[in-house]
């Protein structure tokens, strides 16, 4: 195997077993995790520099855009002959621009040029074996996603299930706390996550797997943290294989990923305060309706994505 060099800084703490270097590795090269001022491909993620007493007061998903990423890292970049590639790597709501880079991965839609790549968090947690592509986990939830699953209709048996919801959450910012209080207004919702427990540390330490924990519920509410055009993560898919119908908030654009007529989408009825929902979960014709659909219209590929890190590497490289 070719060897490349590579610092990640502000990246989650398992990157390492991610979906990036498990393709790197399919692709024939052994990353070699190196300092900054040694590495080849320096990745810089969402949280470089965020520390806990400085940003406490601060609500962890927005604390990149309180630091902001360009604070300091001139100070990690090495001043040698040859400086690296630099690609920024993002799972949070945060723009492909909001770091200088060379290259970034991103969820942003609607972005030209080939210096950046749209990877919606949900592929970072799907099972691509299937392509070769092996080691990315997905600890929270229990297990990868499984993308013939999703090309699957829902099916009935969630109909079948208790009519209640599960949210797991470790914050209540709007709009989530709406959103609860909207579902509530019609069926029981079950809390689960550290806003509802306070004796659970973070989500890693919580002691609970969510896909288990999902089949006593016919539904998830599980809205994104944020509304932008591409920002769609793991949430509904996981939902979705789970065996509930989702229950999720997002923009219009949610369509160039899921199929939207195989979950319910809150946000098109803020309008009229959530009225339409009661009508929908009330209704056995309607929400058989939704057990007809897959989430996923079309098989997706890691191929675009190989393409783009295989020409980061073979540049960073040279």
């Amino acid at each position: 195997m070719t060897a490349i060099r590579v610092s990640a800084v502000g990246v989650p703490s398992d990157y390492k077993t991610s979906l990036v270097p498990a393709i790197c590795h399919n692709l024939g090269y052994q990353i070699e995790w190196v300092e900054p001022k040694q590495c080849d491909l320096m990745i810089i993620g969402s949280f470089h520099h965020l520390g806990k007493k400085k940003l406490a007061w601060c609500p962890k998903p927005l604390r990149p855009l309180v630091a902001g990423l360009n604070n300091g890292l001139q100070s990690i970049i090495p001043t040698s002959h040859k400086p690296p590639l630099i690609l920024f790597q993002t799972g949070e709501n945060l723009r492909h621009d909001f770091v200088s880079n060379d290259y970034a991965l991103t969820f942003d839609l609607g972005i030209s040029g080939p210096h950046h790549f749209r990877m919606p968090y949900w592929m970072e947690v799907a099972d691509w074996s299937s392509e070769g592509v092996n080691g990315n986990t997905n600890p929270r939830y229990g297990k990868l996603l499984d993308v013939n699953r999703l090309l699957q209709p829902l099916g009935h048996d969630f109909l079948m299930r208790p009519q209640k919801a599960a949210i797991f959450a470790s914050h209540l910012r709007e709009p989530r706390g709406t959103l609860l209080n909207a579902v509530k207004n019609q069926i029981e919702v079950v809390e689960f996550g550290k806003s509802f427990n306070p004796n659970i540390k973070n989500h890693s330490e919580s002691g609970l797997i969510k896909f288990d924990e999902l089949q006593a519920f016919a539904f998830n509410l599980c809205p994104e943290n944020g509304m932008h055009p591409g920002y769609y993560t793991e949430k509904i898919p996981e939902a979705f294989m789970a065996g509930c119908l989702p229950i999720t908030w997002a923009d219009e654009n949610v369509k160039v990923d899921f199929n939207p007529q195989a979950f319910i989408n809150l946000a098109p009825m803020s309008a009229d305060h959530f009225a339409e929902l009661g009508q929908i979960l009330h209704s056995k014709s309607k929400l058989a309706q939704y057990a007809e659909q897959p989430l996923l219209l079309q098989k997706p590929s890691l191929d675009p994505l190989k393409g783009y890190l295989k020409d980061i590497i073979q540049t960073a490289l040279s």
